[in-house]
């Protein structure tokens, strides 16, 4: 019997998921099947529901549905709850299990793949969106000295930095937010750019001092170089698209459901030639 899997997303056409995942199937030996549904804007439930009825194991959830796929959930790892967003969903007998892979997928794609250190480090995280919602406590935990959540509004930031402060269960006194404006004059060690404004090939208003010497700038967008990626070049740092992180989040939700963990790095290769 081949299980089946799925990425559920609205637009989905674009996604390399379901290459991945068969990279991963076939390195493993494991007995699977896995697509890309595009589920309509407003039929996320309905669209999981049918894929339940159907005897289907797991689906992985991108944009805009990752907080749709959390609340339908009635199960949730830490990280998931952190986050209030899922990308990663498992069906079983007592229902659905949410859990997000996004934090784990950047932190491994920084510190194995692209061997920066986080710990002791200074990081800025650029957006307090869902992406940036993802990947914040796996950050935390990787231990930098500091971590900085930039947003044009303050407030969402803020409001980032309060939840995640009162799931700690201690002071988080290096966990700040501050606006754009607020930049000038601070350096960090690795710059994390989790807006959409690469999409449109938007300027972000960020200041050049951010960019500290032998600085990572990491743009979670992938298959382009954007503006953001531009700046930092300019400005002498080590520059990497999120390409790494979506194979490493990918292996993260594999190794949930399979059990076993594939390697990325020939997927990787194989993908960026695409």
């Amino acid at each position: 019997m081949t299980d089946k899997y799925a990425v559920i997303g609205n637009p989905i056409t674009h996604s390399k998921s379901p290459l991945i995942h068969a990279a991963f199937a076939k390195q493993t030996q494991q007995a699977l099947r896995y697509e890309a549904i595009l589920a309509p804007l407003d039929g996320f439930a309905a669209t999981v529901q049918t894929l339940i009825e159907q005897g289907y194991k797991g689906v992985n959830v991108t944009v805009p549905f990752k907080f749709a796929a959390f609340a339908l959930a009635n199960q949730y790892s830490d990280r998931a709850t952190a986050a209030g967003a899922a990308n990663t969903l498992t069906f079983n007998a007592q229902g659905i299990v949410a859990d997000n892979t996004d934090g784990a997928g950047i932190v491994r794609d920084i510190e194995h793949n692209l061997r920066h250190s986080i710990i002791g480090k200074r990081v800025l995280l650029i957006g307090a969106g869902g992406a940036a919602e993802g990947v914040l406590q796996p950050l935390l935990a990787a231990q930098p000295s500091a971590l900085v959540i930039s947003n044009r509004s303050v407030d969402k930031a803020q409001r980032m930095v309060k939840k995640i402060t009162d799931l700690s269960s201690h002071t988080l006194t290096h966990l700040q937010a501050c606006t754009f404006e607020d930049l000038q004059g601070q350096s960090f060690d690795i710059v994390i750019n989790a807006t959409s404004a690469g999409l449109s090939d938007s300027d972000l208003a960020i200041p050049n001092s951010i960019f500290a010497k032998n600085c990572l700038a990491y743009d979670m967008m992938y298959g382009r170089e954007t503006p953001f990626m531009q700046q930092a070049k300019d400005n002498g740092a080590e520059v990497s698209d999120g390409l790494g992180m979506l194979v490493e989040q990918a292996a993260e939700a594999f190794t949930l459901w399979r059990g076993v963990r594939p390697e990325t790095q020939a997927v990787m290769q194989d993908i960026r030639k695409l």
